[in-house]
């Protein structure tokens, strides 16, 4: 790789990183997870970063290459996390730790997602890729991420965590607790 390329690289990665880290967080469920997937997907690039450079879009190359990278690594593992039953107590809607323990509930929701589902759901609302977007990131058809992204939201309303009856001020907006989490996740 030539000096410029390999800074042409350099400056990718280090203002993408958070945000794929961010990305991979909410796909793999665990910071330690999300970093190494990073790490691993940016190796990949740097390896072949005269193809990922000149792609229409590196941002969306680099992504996709994150949701296989995930995915590969559920398919790999031959033993299951295993979640528990009990979920937190809900604590009220307007304190801080009431929000923690929300985001906890949620990320535990997207869990219990199928691999393929979860990728639909982080990368369409969390962050905020049109339909097409995620379709060329995943390598599927919209039809899939939009029956994907249907089923998904429908576990994660159903989720018994997520399913709390919210506040009045919020019932009368027609919101629900789940659409709040959304809207207000990390780079939400």
């Amino acid at each position: 790789m030539h000096t410029d390329e390999e800074a042409d690289f350099q400056a990718f990665a280090q203002t993408r990183w958070a945000h794929l880290v961010r990305t991979a967080y909410l796909l793999a469920g665990d910071w330690h997870h999300a970093e190494d997937l990073t790490q691993t997907v940016l190796a990949k690039a740097y390896r072949s970063w005269r193809r990922v450079s000149r792609a229409d879009s590196p941002d969306a190359y680099v992504r996709r290459m994150l949701v296989s990278c995930n995915s590969d690594r559920f398919r790999k593992r031959r033993v299951a996390e295993r979640l528990t039953e009990v979920l937190p107590e809900v604590a009220a809607s307007g304190d801080a730790a009431g929000q923690v323990d929300q985001r906890r509930t949620l990320m535990g929701a997207l869990a219990t997602l199928p691999t393929r589902q979860r990728a639909v759901v982080v990368l369409r609302y969390w962050d905020d890729r049109t339909e097409a977007e995620v379709a060329q990131a995943m390598g599927c058809s919209l039809g899939t991420v939009k029956s994907q992204a249907a089923k998904g939201l429908a576990k994660l309303r159903a989720h018994p965590g997520l399913a709390v009856v919210p506040a009045e001020p919020r019932a009368a907006q027609g919101r629900s607790t789940l659409d709040d989490l959304i809207t207000t996740a990390p780079g939400g």
